[in-house]
């Protein structure tokens, strides 16, 4: 899948990075933090539709992103098909996206993924987050970036800010520890943005 969405993908970010900046106005903190290479799993709050936009223009990286497959088929499916999104079905436990996300780690690619596993359209702070970047990420000994976005999607907006995290991995931590640090970093994240603003 790397390979035959690869070009497409160079093309999406390259056409789309100058004119998303100009019209979003986005603040991006830490995009050097995400690492140049190697298994990495990139994670962040979900809010909006956009939210893996900032992320895709950050990097030169390849970010494969675990979307739901509601997306693949409504008027958005050509961006995410050509931006080499992997579909998941989120009403069984999709083994097969696990397998594809768990491959192109094994193959030291980057995935994006949202724990909160939908967007947040309630008033809490976060949403309980899923075990999937932390079981994942155990598995193949990847690096998890943590990734704050707070603010509006709107025209020269004051307030989105992308804050990006220094790595980690998950060690000797179980899962429900690991989980929980991903959580606590994240918030943090979106915590320092929101008192620059």
């Amino acid at each position: 899948m790397k390979e035959q969405h690869k070009k497409g993908y160079t093309f999406l970010r390259n056409v789309l990075k100058y004119p998303f900046k100009l019209w979003y106005n986005p603040k991006v903190i830490g995009a050097d933090n995400i690492p140049k290479s190697g298994a990495t799993i990139i994670c962040a709050n979900h809010k909006h539709i956009m939210d893996q936009c900032p992320i895709l223009i950050s990097t030169k990286r390849m970010v494969h992103y675990l979307a739901k497959k509601e997306y693949f088929d409504g008027k958005f499916a050509w961006f995410f098909k050509t931006a080499g999104c992997i579909s998941v079905n989120r009403s069984i436990k999709d083994t097969e996206a696990s397998n594809q996300a768990l491959s192109l780690l094994e193959q030291g690619y980057a995935i994006g993924l949202f724990p909160e596993g939908t967007r947040n359209k309630t008033k809490e702070f976060l949403l309980p987050f899923k075990f999937g970047a932390v079981s994942m990420a155990k598995k193949i000994d990847a690096y998890i970036v943590p990734v704050g976005i707070t603010g509006e999607y709107k025209f020269r907006s004051k307030d989105l800010s992308i804050r990006i995290g220094k790595p980690f991995k998950v060690g000797s931590l179980s899962l429900e520890e690991a989980n929980e640090k991903l959580k606590n970093e994240i918030g943090s994240l979106m915590k320092q943005n929101l008192e620059e603003k």
